[in-house]
This record gives structure tokens, C-alpha cells and sequence, in this order.
């Protein structure tokens, strides 16, 4: 029996219900990329709003590629669970924000419909880097993709995330409605203007006066976004259901810890963000770079380094006294580079990431952290790089990730074990990789490939990480660090 307003009774009384009339909630907002991490971070926010009394801000998914959280999701009329576990303890809370989820390739139009939309007055974004069709090089659109070429000849049937607000934008326009606010929350530096440039760009190849109403008009926030949410399993869906009495296939895991910070710039009407936890500040680059280069570089490192070494999940990693070590090496090397905003404690800050890495309950997988490394690396350890060699400074720890990563597109595991490697260059990595004869002809041809430039004391270090990752193990060049 499915989890459904018709199985609500069911349920034991600890579960957190919503406290308002689903029945009453407008769809204010449209958010592209459905996922487990919009749903336990994004959508809870939103979940509050409404249980405070604002029913302004029901939400429209939208998957932008298939059609299982669909499938997940509208036989339970939009609900599901998200657990928060600390350790033992673990709080059930019943989230009822979600409306109705579309599926973009089967009906485009909706999705159109959806953002033109009088009721809607925030689309929000979480579809990973890769999802944004931009150029690393350049900034600009990826205009070999096909998907991006069709968008730019026709608008008719979008298929990338810019295309379709694009037609939102201009059908709300055409019908004399407000601006949007527009608000990226993915892990990518100064992700509002990237996605404000992309948006103008696809709107360029189509009408020039839609470009100068949407620059002048709409807003597109920069945000931080933070909190750890692994992926579920069937064990996970199962052990809710015999919790619950009924079955939750949309259900989400997560940690008690979530902030989301915003740019104070909206387009007009937006929740009260500010009542439910939501820091709203003029400067977002600053908080940013801090969970980029310290959480988020960690995890690149753990994952690739771990995932070799045979941990499948984070907190098998900093269980051992050198896992732990490492990982505070890099913050050290990583910190320097930083320009900390008032109010983060970075001692205080590390300390609370490292608490989050160890918690078992959360089974963070090393491998979905590995995934896209391509789109990740620069911002999350190779732009620290620069930044210390800039100054001088050695590279010892944050070269060790680097060289993970490297080992990480040969697909075998210092076991033998041989994997695919979820990257969408994974070709072109692979075929680097390849051909590379020594570990520093590696370390030129792999950053080649993402077009990043380190200087040569940079390289060498990597390239001396690599060579004791091929002849050793990942293990034991964590333990030689």
C-alpha cells in the first residue's frame, strides 16, 4: 500500500504531518530538477512557508530527462517522506510542498505553462553542473550540444533548462504578466550570474527585446546551498515502509544540518525566507568558496580516495586516524585561500563538517559523490591550486585529490575491481588516460581535457601523488601524506 492523502490515517503519530489545506496551496513555484537534494533541502523551506500560513508556495517539479520521480511521486499525491538521521535518532517529517511533477520531454508545453503561469513568481534550479550546457572555457552555451542547437533554432519544444525559461519568460511577457525571480541552487561560483548569462544568451537567439526585458526585469540571485543528502535504496524504502505501514518510493535521507544562503535581489513576491532559517546577505561569493574548497573539496578527495581504497561510504573514510588527517590537511591548505564572510567560524565550521562526515547513518556513497568529477574539480580543488601557487604556497593535500581523481578515470580500483566512470567526458578522459605513458604525461593530458592551466611545481606535485596512488594504493598515499 502506497503513501497517498488516502493513507494518511495510517501513520504513526510521530510522523511530522503538514499543518495546512493542501487543498489551498498555489503553485509559486517551479522548480527544475526534481530530485533527492531539492526535496530535502529546497522543498523543506517551501514546507515551512506553508506551515506558517503562506499557502503562496506549492511547487511544480519538473525532470527534465525521465520519468521516475513522476512515477515516485504522483501516485502519492506529491507526498513524501524525509527522514533526518543523527546516529540512532532519526525524525520523520511528512512533505507536502510538491503539487505535481512534470516530465519535460513528454510535455514540454506544460513546463512552458508552468513558468508562464500567473500563480508562479519563483523557478528554481537544481540540475547539476552539467546540466547548465556551459562552456568551461568560454561561459557561454555549448553550442555543439544538440540539445542547446535545438533550443537556439526553435523554442517550440524546449529541451535544455535555459530554453525553457526562456519560454516561460516570453510567454509571460507576451501575456503582460510579472517578472521572474530565478534562483540557480547548484554548486557552481557565482551560479546566478551563470545562469543569468546563459538565459540572455539562449533569449539572444530569438528576440533581442526579450533579452533587454528579462536583463532589465528579472532577477537571478547568486545562492549557497549545504546539506548532505544520500542517495536511497531499496533497503531505505523498505525499512520505511515496515516503519510507516505503507510505502514511500519518493522518500529522501538527510542530515540535521541545512543552510541555504541568498542573494538579496528578488524580481517581487518571495516567501519569508528570512522567518525559516534562510540567510539572505549582498555578498554570497564569500560563503560560497567556503563550502566549495572546504565541505565540497573534501568530498571529491574522500570520494575518489576512498572509493580506490575500497570505502563505499564517507564515514569509513574519516574513521582512520590518517582518513582524518588528510582531510584536515587539505582544509589547511584550502583555508588560506579564503576570505570568510562574518559570521562563518571556519575552526568552528570544520569541526562541524567533519562531525557530518562521520555520521553512519547517513551511508553517504563515495561513488555518487565521484560522479561528474569533470564538471566539479575546477571550482572545488583545482581553483585552490592556482590560488596557492599563486602565492607560493605548496599544494601537498589538494594535489592528493587531484591525483585521486586521475587514478579515478583508469575505472579499476586499487582491488582490481573495474567500474564505469560517470562523467559526461568520461570518453575523452578515459582515452587521455590511456594514452598517457607516465604519471606527469597523465597529470598535462587529464588537464588538458578540462582545459585547466596549472603551473609546473603544481603538476609535479600532482604527478608525484599519482605515481604513489599507481604503485601503492590509494591507502597508502593517504598514510604517506
Amino acid at each position: 500500500m502506497r503513501l497517498s492523502t488516502e493513507t494518511l490515517d495510517r501513520l504513526p503519530a510521530d510522523v511530522v504531518r503538514p499543518a495546512y489545506d493542501r487543498a489551498a496551496v498555489r503553485p509559486g513555484v517551479v522548480h527544475l530538477g526534481i530530485g533527492a537534494f531539492h526535496r530535502a533541502h529546497q522543498a523543506a523551506y517551501l514546507e515551512a512557508a506553508l506551515n506558517s500560513g503562506d499557502l503562496r508556495w506549492g511547487i511544480v517539479g519538473v525532470s527534465l530527462r525521465s520519468a521516475g520521480v513522476r512515477d515516485q511521486m504522483v501516485p502519492q499525491h506529491g507526498l513524501y517522506t524525509m527522514l533526518v538521521r543523527n546516529g540512532s535518532a532519526e525524525q520523520a517529517q511528512l512533505i507536502g510542498a510538491v503539487q505535481t511533477v512534470l516530465v519535460a520531454p513528454e510535455d514540454p508545453a506544460a513546463v512552458v505553462a508552468a513558468i508562464a503561469s500567473p500563480d508562479t513568481h519563483l523557478v528554481t534550479l537544481t540540475i547539476t553542473e552539467k546540466g547548465y550546457k556551459l562552456d568551461r572555457a568560454t561561459g557561454g552555451l555549448l553550442a555543439e550540444d544538440a540539445d542547446v542547437a535545438h533550443d537556439m533554432a526553435s523554442l517550440a519544444a524546449p529541451r535544455t533548462a535555459p530554453g525553457f525559461i526562456v519560454a516561460g519568460l516570453a510567454a509571460r511577457r507576451a501575456a503582460g504578466l510579472a517578472p521572474l525571480t530565478v534562483i540557480s541552487c547548484d554548486n557552481l561560483p557565482h551560479n546566478g550570474a551563470l545562469l543569468r548569462d546563459a538565459v540572455l544568451a539562449m533569449a539572444a537567439a530569438h528576440d533581442e527585446s526579450l533579452v533587454a526585458w528579462i536583463a532589465a526585469a528579472c532577477a537571478f540571485p547568486a545562492t549557497m546551498i549545504d546539506r548532505i543528502v544520500p542517495a536511497t535504496t531499496d533497503a531505505d524504502i523498505a525499512a520505511l515502509a515496515e516503519r510507516l505501514g505503507v510505502e514511500d518510493r519518493a522518500m529522501v535521507k538527510t542530515e540535521p544540518f541545512t543552510q541555504w544562503v541568498v542573494e538579496d535581489r528578488f524580481a517581487g513576491e518571495r516567501p519569508n525566507l528570512a522567518a525559516f532559517g534562510v540567510q539572505l546577505t549582498d555578498r554570497v561569493a564569500p560563503w560560497e568558496d567556503a563550502k566549495l574548497r572546504l565541505l565540497n573539496g573534501a568530498h571529491s578527495g574522500i570520494a575518489y580516495l576512498g572509493g580506490l581504497a575500497g570505502d563505499a561510504f564517507v564515514h569509513e573514510f574519516v574513521s582512520r586516524p590518517a582518513g582524518r588527517r588528510f582531510v584536515e590537511a587539505l582544509w589547511d591548505e584550502a583555508q588560506v585561500t579564503l576570505d570568510p564572510p562574518a559570521g562563518l567560524d571556519i575552526p568552528a565550521y570544520r569541526a562541524e563538517l567533519m562531525a557530518r562526515f562521520a555520521n553512519p547513518s547517513l551511508q553517504h556513497r563515495t561513488r555518487q559523490i565521484a560522479m561528474d568529477g569533470s564538471q566539479k574539480l575546477p571550482q572545488r580543488l583545482l581553483a585552490g591550486i592556482a590560488e596557492r601557487r599563486a602565492k607560493g604556497l605548496p599544494v601537498a593535500a589538494l594535489a592528493l585529490a587531484v591525483a585521486a581523481w586521475m587514478r579515478w578515470q583508469a575505472g579499476v580500483t586499487d582491488a582490481g575491481e573495474s567500474f564505469a566512470v560517470d562523467d559526461p567526458l568520461a570518453a575523452s578522459l578515459g582515452a587521455a588516460h590511456a594514452a598517457a605513458a607516465t604519471p606527469a604525461e597523465r597529470v598535462a593530458a587529464l588537464l588538458d581535457v578540462l582545459g585547466v592551466a596549472l603551473d609546473d611545481e603544481a603538476k609535479a606535485a600532482i604527478a608525484v601523488r599519482l605515481d604513489t596512488i599507481e604503485r601503492s594504493g590509494a591507502r597508502a598515499a593517504v598514510e604517506a601524506l
